[in-house]
């Protein structure tokens, strides 16, 4: 199977979430292969818009057809905007996960330093070949 990695986004090592700079927001996301592990979404919770936000910390719930767990921020800042559409229809998420399917918006407070930490240009594909690798390691994708 062939994973879509957007190059000009950010992605989260450990949550497989994509950050896209907006400018004065952060859209977040779930990548290709986040959600080829987890399933079909069922449900999302997200924190209301004004809420901080903490890298590291819960901004959210999925409930998925292999896992229910914490949405983590994968940057600092404050909730700008959340899908209200991905509220209503999860499934958006898994139909368009780079476009309609976005799960939030947060106004960074932190982005220059936490973007570092983020695999973003050139890393991505070295990255993605070995995110892979440990995927199909686990059983997680075929």
């Amino acid at each position: 199977m062939t994973y879509s990695f957007p190059p000009d986004l950010h992605y989260d090592r450990a949550t497989h979430l994509w950050v896209r700079d907006d400018g004065a927001t952060l859209t977040l996301g779930l990548d290709a292969l986040g959600l080829e592990s987890l399933g079909d979404m069922a449900y999302v919770t997200l924190q209301a818009v004004g809420v901080p936000a903490r890298r590291g910390q819960a901004i959210g719930t999925l409930e998925a057809a292999k896992m229910v767990g914490d949405l983590i921020a994968p940057v600092s800042g404050v909730i700008a905007a959340r899908n209200e559409d991905v509220l209503h229809d999860p499934g958006l998420v898994n139909r368009d996960p780079y476009g309609a399917g976005w799960l939030a918006r947060i106004a960074p407070s932190a982005w220059a330093g936490e973007s570092a930490e983020l695999v973003s240009g050139v890393q991505i594909s070295a990255w993605v070949v070995e995110e892979i690798k440990r995927y199909r390691s686990q059983g997680w994708i075929e």
